[in-house]
């Protein structure tokens, strides 16, 4: 399919279709690459470096999610830090809303300090649940949904939830193996004590 003279590209680090510890419901997840924040203990750091990952066209990855539709509840982003390739990611967020999935967006940066930028402002049209706030190692806890610190905050931006998911919905951790053997875990937990386990 021709693109337009004007196609945003977003540099995403790995996603996977059909989740069900990254969100309420089933969700596609995509973890965006590249972040300045720099969290002591962050899980994915190997996600900061905003030259790795794989470089997708917008259009072809809203098409990639849109061929998901009737298996999803909605998008969740991760990083890597999503607000720093905004632009890509409100798109993906808009059409996503358009065809009635749900959006659900993590920043390590605070709301408070957010709000003034009218980027932002755009963006949080098509996200139902923002998640902010960085990890900080020294306040780990993985007694909510979703989160590993308790500083990190839930912003319920539509009507589409409300604070009743974060009680409903319990932290769990997904464990994938590939056909090369490798091993990806996701959701929120202690991933160090699951693998020594696993050892």
């Amino acid at each position: 399919m021709m693109r337009g003279i004007n196609k945003v590209d977003i540099r995403i680090n790995s996603y996977i279709p059909i989740t069900d510890v990254e969100g309420v419901g089933t969700r596609f997840a995509v973890w965006v690459q590249g972040c300045s924040i720099h969290c002591k203990g962050c899980a994915n750091s190997h996600m900061w470096d905003f030259e790795n990952g794989t470089t997708y066209n917008v259009e072809d990855f809203i098409d990639l999610i849109k061929s998901y539709k009737d298996k999803i509840e909605g998008i969740t982003f991760l990083g890597g830090e999503p607000l720093e390739q905004i632009k890509p990611v409100t798109e993906i967020c808009k059409a996503v809303q358009s065809i009635g999935l749900s959006v659900i967006v993590f920043t390590g940066f605070d709301y408070s300090d957010l709000k003034g930028r009218q980027d932002f402002q755009e963006l949080i049209k098509y996200v139902d649940i923002l998640i902010d706030g960085k990890y900080e190692q020294d306040k780990t806890d993985y007694s909510r949904a979703w989160v590993g610190s308790s500083n990190q905050n839930y912003y319920f931006l539509t009507n589409r939830y409300d604070e009743s998911v974060i009680t409903e919905c319990k932290n769990r951790i997904e464990v994938r193996i590939n056909p090369d053997n490798s091993i990806i875990m996701t959701g929120m937990g202690d991933f160090k004590e699951l693998t020594e386990l696993m050892r």
